[in-house]
């Protein structure tokens, strides 16, 4: 099954992070993103690019609204022309698999 029509599920503030060898693994699925640090976190980030600001935020908006439906919710930075979306589940202070789901599903709406 494509990691972008899995189910997130609800994550509680003792779910496990990700293993070293499910990141690797999941990565494989979403090769676009990068992962970074901030905070001590461990993140999901991709920029994503746009001809103008307007599509730069419907894309924003409809990231915003996937997240919003999902009851998870990204770090989002809309510029003209580009949008940075940042994946990661702010309860464990890193990265479970509803973030790659996450990161999956918004290059969907990217690429539609």
């Amino acid at each position: 099954m494509s990691l972008s029509k899995e189910t997130c599920t609800a994550c509680r503030a003792d779910a496990p992070r990700v293993s070293e060898d499910d990141v690797q693994a999941l990565r494989q699925d979403i090769p676009e993103w990068k992962l970074v640090e901030e905070d001590g976190e461990e993140k999901l980030q991709r920029q994503f690019t746009f001809p103008d600001f307007g599509k730069a935020l419907a894309f924003t908006n409809a990231v915003g609204d996937m997240a919003e439906s999902l009851d998870h919710h990204p770090a989002l930075l809309t510029e003209y022309g580009k949008v940075t979306v940042t994946w990661w589940t702010h309860k464990i202070g890193g990265l479970h698999r509803n973030d790659f789901i996450c990161a999956a599903r918004t290059d969907e709406l990217y690429n539609h």
